[in-house]
């Protein structure tokens, strides 16, 4: 894996650093330490930060190459990630505020939606990393989300829970909402939320991590943060896709959003694959003639 380390020298950085260290060494990672100073005066102070985080990751047997930049934050981290190929990027996030769309620095969302690696944001305290939480929405294209999770959960020894969260369906739907509920049944089904959810469940077992399915019912940043309060998690896992177009740049929906604003704890900003569309309509054609308790 290489992993890509982004530092201005400010302690929201140290936070990027120490959660990037955790992850890089028993990944046995290679590491690039990438400062960037806005001003070309100010690289010579940020060389001594630098110094000074590497040796955090020296720590963790990880012999990080230090490069410095100079200019506009986001365009020297899009610039470093177009040149060459990282498997993660790690940054930190400074809060701004606490009301309306964005919580932290602008920088923050506009690197997550900018760049081709997925974005692992250091955010709050965290004493280790032993359970992450997967908000999956249950669909197929979202199986390289899976994959990431599962090889850092598996390098740290970290158990998974896959949350997928259903809107309240009407009560003619109660059967319905019953098989959901009922996980095992769920996950023995041929419907099309259970492939998948069994489908990743058996994708994270194969790498060694423990994983869990949990199914809530109501508005979903509403049941993640829930989720979260009844269970202590050291990572929470949301997605990003790609947008259509020739131009790179990613979509973060209003859970993703949500997430970064409210979180107490790291958050890892995936990218999900494309769906695959002729699969996809013949599984929804499939479910209209097939009974939702169907084995």
């Amino acid at each position: 894996m290489k992993i890509l380390i982004c530092s201005d020298g400010m302690p929201a950085a140290d936070s990027a650093t120490r959660l990037g260290a955790s992850f890089a060494g028993p990944l046995q990672a290679e590491t690039t330490l990438f400062g960037i100073a806005e001003k070309a005066d100010e690289e010579s102070s940020l060389r001594t930060a630098l110094e000074k985080q590497a040796e955090w990751l020296r720590a963790k047997n990880v012999s990080p190459q230090i490069v410095i930049r100079s200019g506009d934050p986001v365009r020297q981290i899009v610039d470093e990630t177009t040149k060459a190929k990282y498997d993660l990027a790690v940054i930190g996030a400074r809060k701004t505020g606490a009301t309306g769309l964005y919580w932290r620095s602008e920088k923050t969302y506009e690197v997550i939606k900018s760049i081709a690696p997925p974005v692992l944001v250091a955010i709050g305290e965290w004493a280790q990393l032993k359970h992450f939480l997967v908000c999956t929405g249950g669909k197929e294209f979202i199986e390289p989300a899976v994959e990431l999770t599962g090889e850092l959960a598996s390098a740290v020894g970290a158990s998974v829970t896959l949350l997928h969260v259903m809107a309240e369906p009407p009560a003619i739907y109660a059967d319905l909402m019953q098989l959901e509920e009922d996980v095992t049944r769920l996950l023995e089904s041929n419907s099309e939320l259970g492939i998948n959810l069994r489908t990743q469940k058996e994708q994270l077992e194969k790498l060694g991590v423990p994983t869990e399915v949990r199914v809530r019912h109501g508005n979903v940043v509403d049941q993640v943060f829930a989720e979260a309060r009844d269970t202590s998690y050291e990572l929470i896992v949301t997605g990003s896709t790609r947008a259509r177009g020739m131009v790179r740049h990613y979509i973060m929906g209003d859970l993703t959003r949500s997430i970064l604003n409210h979180a107490s704890c790291p958050v890892l900003v995936a990218r999900a694959g494309e769906p695959a569309p002729v699969r996809t309509i013949w599984r929804s054609i499939q479910r209209l003639f097939s009974s939702p308790h169907s084995p």
